[in-house]
């Protein structure tokens, strides 16, 4: 189903970045084998895909977890400079899982002002990582993001507000305090 997608895609000069969901938990089935996914993420990859965001789509991923899954992906020879994350915080690990994504070399976090999303097959699964979130933990590591960290925290606000939604983002709620 994928292939002439991205066959298309790559011959009309796009970039193709892939997106594997639920890499460390499904809802149905549990834990995920970190093998089973870099093997679909491989086949992916071979299509031509540059960039694979692996996703914690549901949150319940550990650091150790994250840790795993990559050495997955490395032991098939496939560079960390290919990888990205994509982490909820059902389970308030979000920031930690994305830490230990750094240390094994992976620079490339998706995460959503305010912490806005969700995942609709899995219920208890709540909003991705706040990119407010982010950005203070990687201000706070020296790394420079380019990020005005004021003005997400403003607009993860006013977007809640407009939702009537709390903020879920714990920095724009104290920033907002």
């Amino acid at each position: 189903m994928f292939r002439p997608v991205a066959k298309r895609a790559l011959d009309a000069g796009a970039r193709v970045r892939g997106y594997l969901s639920m890499v460390l938990g499904d809802p149905d089935e549990g834990a995920v084998a970190p093998d089973e996914v870099a093997d679909q993420g491989l086949r992916l990859l071979e299509l031509g895909c540059f960039e694979l965001s692996l996703g914690d789509t549901i949150g319940v991923g550990t650091a150790a977890g994250v840790e795993r899954l990559i050495e997955a992906f490395t032991r098939r020879d496939v560079a960390v400079g290919a990888l990205a994350v994509h982490c909820h915080d059902t389970y308030g690990q979000g920031l930690a899982n994305v830490l230990a994504a750094l240390r094994c070399g992976v620079n490339v976090v998706d995460a959503s002002a305010g912490g806005l999303g969700g995942c609709p097959f899995a219920k208890s699964a709540t909003g991705n990582l706040a990119t407010e979130d982010l950005v203070w933990m990687l201000d706070g590591l020296g790394i420079t993001t380019g990020v005005d960290l004021r003005a997400v925290a403003t607009t993860s606000a006013w977007v809640c507000e407009r939702l009537g939604k709390e903020i879920p983002g714990r920095v724009a709620r104290a920033l907002q305090a």
